[in-house]
């Protein structure tokens, strides 16, 4: 911590005080000097010795399918410009301070926008996650006369003045970060696998083209799904706050990622007028329309009000779910952007400021399929579950 010599959080059995150096003593470095023997665009090749570019820089490693590569004869001539196991490369120019560690590959030389840093007498790992913490020293640059951005030079980085403790404090301290960067990855890559499935799902449980059935179906369901318009499912809420039952605490926003809800909760504030009693009421079950483009859905998004009874500006259209219709099915049919997009496209007119020219009647006037009640209950609370791990993961 600044002007201290010792962290506020420290692993049991370790009291020294750690010291302030310059990181040019505990490494040696090499960048692409644009000599003779630097590689230029004759020398890449389709197969040979990975030559590292900053945008072959990915989340702390090097991606090799998009690195250029040099031939044998070339990588063998430039003599110490070599990298190998344990370097970390770092970026002098663009992006700033974004580094990797040399896990992947055991040859290869970095581009003149690089340099190549090789711990001695420290940790690598440590070093690693020292470069890609927040001390004060990754805020320098270094303005080289006449150039157009802020540069670094590898001298620069060598006076960077680094915490450092003993070796084995560490080795503690890197194998603690390297461990919650793995759970880290773990979790991500379960949370892009479901996110995947859903995907997926989103298709094959639903009918496709002309069919009447999904592809993959719940055991017990054999009946064709119904073809209607939409308004046979969902009816026109005209229920107003006149009577200020609900104030600007219960204003309702529609996220494309997580559904309906409280505006000051999800966006820390809230957006609504001096008045609120012109706006719709929306209960716990009604289905909301945004009438503006979001994300992947230039004509806006459907979603079920999962949460607390609350208020929605007059922007929304706001329905009621029929006897024959469970609410949140409604939501899990439109959530495919294609879907959505192909139903809600011919009934709209986009307006002079791209907001959706529809009626709340009319957005109910296209044709959709549906099962009946029992599956869609089912299908909806499937999804609700992988929704649930989503969420668990994400967090």
């Amino acid at each position: 911590m600044k002007k201290k010599k010792k962290p506020e959080i420290r692993f049991r059995g370790f009291i020294e005080d750690w010291e302030q150096r310059k990181l040019g003593e505990y490494c040696e470095m090499f960048n692409g000097d644009r000599s003779s023997k630097y590689p230029g665009a004759q020398d890449m090749v389709s197969v040979g010795i990975p030559f590292i570019n900053a945008g072959d820089l990915e989340d702390g490693h090097v991606n090799l399918t998009t690195a250029n590569k040099i031939t044998r004869e070339k990588y063998d001539d430039l003599g110490g410009a070599k990298l190998q196991l344990g370097d970390i490369v770092y970026c002098l120019r663009g992006t700033l301070g974004k580094n990797a560690y040399i896990d992947n590959f055991t040859e290869g030389t970095v581009a003149s926008s690089l340099v190549a840093i090789r711990p001695k007498n420290i940790d690598g790992r440590y070093l690693f996650h020292i470069l890609n913490s927040d001390i004060e020293y990754r805020q320098r640059v270094v303005h080289d006369e006449g150039a157009a951005q802020p540069n670094l030079s590898a001298k620069s980085v060598s006076e960077f003045i680094i915490p450092i403790p003993d070796i084995d404090e560490q080795e503690k301290i890197s194998s603690y970060l390297d461990n919650l960067s793995t759970l880290i990855t773990l979790h991500q890559r379960k949370l892009e696998k479901l996110q995947n499935f859903k995907k997926s799902m989103l298709e094959k449980m639903f009918p496709q083209n002309d069919s009447k059935t999904p592809q993959i179906r719940f055991k017990g369901f054999t009946n064709d799904w119904e073809q209607r318009k939409l308004e046979e499912y969902l009816k026109v809420s005209n229920e107003k706050n006149t009577s200020n039952v609900y104030d600007k605490q219960d204003v309702l926003s529609v996220s494309g990622d997580y559904g309906i809800v409280n505006q000051i909760e999800f966006q820390g504030r809230s957006f609504a007028g001096a008045s609120v009693s012109n706006y719709g009421v929306v209960h716990t079950g009604d289905i909301v329309y945004t009438k503006s483009p979001l994300n992947s859905n230039p004509y806006g998004i459907i979603k079920t009000n999962k949460g607390n009874t609350g208020i929605v500006s007059t922007l929304y259209a706001i329905y009621h779910p029929r006897e024959n219709t469970y609410a949140d099915f409604v939501q899990t049919y439109f959530e495919q952007h294609a879907r959505m997009n192909n139903y809600i496209h011919p009934l709209v007119n986009k307006g002079a400021k791209n907001d959706m020219k529809v009626s709340a009647e009319n957005a109910l006037k296209g044709h959709i399929i549906f099962p009946k009640y029992e599956e869609q209950k089912v299908i909806s609370n499937f999804f609700t579950v992988i929704d649930h791990l989503i969420t668990l993961h994400h967090r």
